[in-house]
């Protein structure tokens, strides 16, 4: 195993869009991280952007290849759950691309196989270092509004044309609410715990539709209402965030612009790096609107602190624990929507 003076070895299991756009350029801009082994369908693909990297085949056999500390799965939702059991049984430490299995037993087996190999299992809940979202956690933070009561996030696009790929099939865990509830549920739970209660509507909007590609979940925390939404149809998006609170209101317009940077070519460390051009706005106690800079985001950290981890030095930057309760979320909005009704969810042990 990798010691302080010695490189993390990791293999990468996929090189979808994900693998590509995030898990790639991440790992490399981290000291201490080395790229030993891609696993991958489209040899010719890595090669070309990743030179000298070793590519395999059978993501079975690089999960528990000799030689690697680390293995990063990046494939589609169904296969996570095997392909993460068999490294970690094969002494590996792992992170899971979000969300963390289709099926929250799996998860709970996860964990619980982590704890008995004594290897470290994380998440990749990336979007808890978004500018965005950091802003807006401080600005709450610090009473800027008072005590939240109403909270907004949504993420929009506009693809109005449905793509033959597997995340907008029928299969486990997929479509829209899979794709990006993961993140609109972490960060809401990081900010006020485990809710009360799951609202949930999920549709099929697009013409050629077969999963949903429209979810409006809300989640209750007390006298807190926490609206998630997700839409493919939105060519004029709303607000990132929207925070009402007891002495005021903010929002955050605009997104995080590093998935953007990353697909551009930048990298972390570039001066342009996960700056945010678009400011956080307050009102308070019917004074002037007023704006402040968003603070940067930078996504690599959570690679920097899984490195730590990794050397004893720091801990697990998304603990298995945080990721089951997604999922338990998850599975509740998707019960709630099924059943047409408010359920209340079960926190996970």
């Amino acid at each position: 195993m990798s010691s302080a003076s010695s490189p993390i070895r990791i293999a990468l299991i996929g090189y979808g869009y994900a693998a590509r756009t995030f898990h790639a350029p991440l790992i490399q801009s981290v000291a201490g991280l080395s790229m030993e082994l891609v696993a991958s369908s489209r040899p010719g693909q890595v090669q070309a952007e990743l030179p000298g990297v070793p590519v395999e085949s059978d993501p079975l056999r690089a999960v528990v290849a000799p030689g690697i500390d680390l293995v990063v799965i990046a494939t589609p939702n169904d296969t996570h759950f095997p392909l993460a059991q068999a490294a970690l049984r094969a002494g590996k430490h792992v992170v899971v691309d979000k969300p963390m299995t289709p099926d929250l037993s799996e998860a709970r087996e996860l964990s619980a196989t982590a704890k008995a190999h004594g290897r470290i299992l994380s998440v990749f809940h990336n979007r808890r270092w978004d500018s965005d979202f950091i802003s807006v956690r401080q600005a709450m933070r610090e009473g800027l509004i008072g005590e939240a009561r109403h909270f907004e996030s949504r993420i929009e696009r506009f693809r109005p044309q449905v793509r033959d790929r597997w995340r907008e099939r029928p299969g486990p865990a997929t479509g829209l609410w899979w794709d990006l509830g993961p993140h609109l549920v972490d960060q809401a739970l990081a900010l006020f715990g485990w809710p009360d209660t799951v609202q949930a509507n999920l549709a099929q909007q697009r013409s050629g539709a077969t999963t949903d590609d429209w979810a409006h979940v809300v989640l209750g925390f007390g006298a807190i209402r926490a609206i998630l939404h997700a839409g493919m149809l939105a060519a004029i998006p709303g607000p990132r965030f929207v925070v009402h609170g007891t002495r005021g209101s903010l929002v955050k317009a605009q997104p995080d612009r590093q998935e953007q940077q990353l697909i551009a070519g930048l990298r972390p460390g570039d001066p342009e790096w996960g700056i945010d051009p678009d400011p956080l706005q307050w009102r308070c106690d019917d004074g002037p609107l007023q704006t402040r800079a968003a603070v940067p985001g930078d996504q690599s950290r959570f690679y920097v602190e899984l490195a730590q981890a990794i050397a004893g030095e720091g801990p697990n930057p998304v603990l298995p624990e945080e990721a089951i309760r997604v999922m338990a979320v998850m599975e509740a909005a998707m019960r709630a929507a099924s059943e047409g009704r408010a359920v209340s969810p079960e926190l996970p042990l």
